[in-house]
């Protein structure tokens, strides 16, 4: 269970969460923050590929855990024989993210790292369970919770994975529901009508995040508190 304390990250730079339900339109909303925008998007799902590609930590603890049979003959994940494997078993759904997940936080937290030296004012976090794995929660100062009706959200699985009714019911219920998600959010974007409806629900909310004065409060907070050590420095050395 995620605590619903905020951690300011820093108004050196603040961290944004998105998430959303599965088929909801979240890569939609990250590909806009990203190519219409500008946003820097720290996309999870890429992140947990390249965590385990062959021959990497992850990778080696999956094929252990899972047997060959979640592995291909040029050596990369089944995916579909994972995920069937993982939706039908909750034990090994958690499991499986006891594996990868440590090695994709540590993978982002080198990535949200070189953002902050380079000067971003914010990063956006793409986590489809964000609130299902709770890690990240207290970092991100707002959350961005894409949304649609359910019957939207089960015809659009169907129909992009090629599922039954019944599979599409089990991959939306291992997930916390959207109702849930939307409690939580600072901004919520709707999902369920045209394509521009949902651009300017994300470039309005893009703006408000630009607008935000939350990195300059810790940049400032963070000089005083380095120019007071490095007075009290000074003035100990004069004492010598």
């Amino acid at each position: 269970m995620y605590s619903n304390k905020r951690i300011n990250f820093g108004a050196v730079m603040f961290l944004v969460g998105l998430t959303g339900g599965i088929a909801t339109g979240k890569s939609t909303v990250s590909k806009i923050l990203s190519e219409e925008c500008g946003c820097l998007i720290l996309d999870a799902d890429l992140i947990a590929r390249e965590v385990v590609l062959p021959g990497t930590k992850a990778w080696k603890t999956i094929r252990k855990q899972f047997g060959d049979e979640v592995i291909h003959e040029n050596g990369e994940l089944n995916r579909e024989k994972l995920g069937q494997i993982i939706f039908a078993d909750a034990s090994k759904r958690r499991l499986l993210n006891s594996i990868t997940h440590p090695e994709i936080y540590k993978s982002m937290l080198w990535k949200i790292l070189k953002a902050f030296v380079r000067g971003r004012q914010f990063v956006i976090l793409d986590l489809p369970l964000l609130f299902e794995t709770g890690k990240l929660v207290p970092y991100a100062s707002y959350i961005v919770v894409v949304s649609c009706s359910e019957e939207q959200q089960k015809e659009r699985l169907m129909k992009r994975n090629i599922l039954s009714k019944e599979d599409a019911d089990q991959r939306i219920g291992s997930q916390m529901s959207l109702a849930e998600k939307r409690k939580q959010a600072t901004y919520i974007i709707d999902n369920d009508a045209d394509i521009e409806y949902t651009r300017q629900q994300v470039k309005n909310i893009h703006q408000k995040l630009k607008d935000s004065y939350l990195h300059w409060k810790i940049r400032i907070l963070l000089s005083l508190g380095f120019f007071s050590v490095f007075g009290l420095f000074s003035y100990t050395l004069k004492l010598f």
